[in-house]
């Protein structure tokens, strides 16, 4: 079973769009799903993550920007371990 990927994020973020743009081609190819989750929508999610956006997040592990496709693969490879 393929883990669910988080992209936590906020519109209007160019950072959030690059970051959506590498790992699109990523889950597509995997066919990982991807939730993007807006952290405007709640206040807990703001604290955690304002300032670091984009995030990618799975299984309790997390992937702060920048990121690229190589550090995406190889975050991947670490959730099936």
């Amino acid at each position: 079973m393929n883990p669910e990927l988080i992209l936590y994020g906020t519109s209007a973020c160019h950072l959030c769009e690059e970051a959506a743009a590498i790992l699109l081609p990523i889950t597509d190819a995997a066919c990982i799903t991807m939730l993007q989750v807006d952290i405007a929508d709640k206040d807990e999610l703001m604290t955690r993550y304002g300032l670091r956006i984009p995030v990618l997040a799975c299984n309790g592990l997390e992937l702060d920007w920048p990121f690229n496709a190589e550090q995406v693969v190889e975050f991947l490879r670490r959730q099936k371990d």
